[in-house]
């Protein structure tokens, strides 16, 4: 069965919600006010959230809450990176969810998202009803070796492009290269170098190309904060301490009902790491869409997070 995305809504609440002395959060709810809680954990990190995201959940039913986390998207300081780590990302998450009165609530994460909602499921599992998990990321040393590595034995093209915005004497350590620029304080240094890293990632999200957007359709505040945050994260290995999150989650959350849902031909968060989670948490159901990148929105993908939506809507209803 084909699933396709909801009705385009508009939030009932906007807010922001201060964190910290430093930090406060843009969050927004739309849906049903009375409805089963969903929270939706946006990719990266330093992504944010977007009016498509809304789409997966049907509004008669879901509670749907977006939260753009530290740093990223309406989030202010917009890109900041002190007091951002994954510690920090998962007690906001659980400020947020006694901020809005739930006790319990389903943790849908794609990508960077899926590795807070593990980590959120780990900290917190007696509020957590299920878990949507998408393209599987656990910043383990292979994985970050494939993203700033491996993966130009796929995409030469698109490696190309990134390194070549480098003097050819940088071009060994592009990571390193790119945060000199990105966290530059000559916004005609920081911005273009920050456009040019988050384009190297959005060229390998799909199975098939798709048209990039234009330099001038982008916003180079919102690419500074995404290319700032995300490089934060990367050079701290995402702040998860050497964890095995594999292990954990196969000793702590086999009672917590899953999907997991993978693209064949994620070339950002190859396949492996989902098939392992799978294993460890042989209960999960367990989807590998064969016609598939790593994007969310691919019909495939898309199709069966939709299913997995309304699996959790009618395991409720059927109570």
């Amino acid at each position: 069965m084909n699933h396709v995305l909801f009705p385009d809504i508009q939030p009932y609440q906007q807010e922001m919600l201060p964190v910290s002395d430093l930090h406060a959060l843009y969050y927004e709810q739309s849906g049903n006010p009375a409805g089963q809680p969903v929270i939706f954990l946006h990719g990266g990190p330093g992504s944010g959230c977007n009016p498509g995201q809304r789409r997966y959940f049907d509004p008669g039913h879901y509670r749907i809450i977006l939260v753009d986390q530290r740093g990223c998207g309406r989030s202010t300081p917009q890109g900041e990176i002190r007091e951002n780590t994954t510690s920090h990302l998962v007690s906001d998450l659980d400020t947020l969810r006694k901020h809005l009165g739930i006790d319990r609530w389903l943790v849908f994460g794609g990508s960077w998202g899926s590795t807070l909602a593990l980590n959120y499921a780990l900290a917190y599992p007696q509020h957590v009803t299920g878990l949507i998990l998408r393209g599987i990321f656990l910043s383990r040393p292979s994985e970050l070796e494939w993203f700033l590595h491996d993966v130009q034995h796929f995409f030469p093209e698109s490696w190309h492009r990134l390194l070549s915005y480098l003097p050819v004497a940088e071009r060994h350590d592009p990571l390193t290269a790119f945060a000199a620029r990105v966290f530059s304080d000559d916004p005609a240094v920081n911005a273009p170098a920050a456009i040019h890293w988050n384009a190297f990632e959005s060229s390998i999200m799909t199975l098939l190309p798709v048209t990039a957007t234009s330099e001038q359709g982008l916003n180079p505040d919102i690419e500074l904060a995404r290319a700032r945050v995300q490089i934060h994260y990367i050079k701290h290995q995402c702040f998860l301490e050497g964890r095995n999150l594999i292990a954990e989650a196969s000793a702590q959350l086999r009672h917590i009902p899953t999907v997991i849902v993978q693209g064949r031909y994620d070339m950002v968060c190859p396949p492996l790491t989902a098939y392992e989670l799978h294993q460890a948490m042989p209960h999960a159901e367990f989807h590998m869409i064969p016609d598939a990148g790593h994007s969310g929105m691919e019909a495939g993908t898309r199709s069966a997070l939709i299913a997995a939506t309304e699996k959790f809507k009618q395991a409720l209803q059927s109570r």
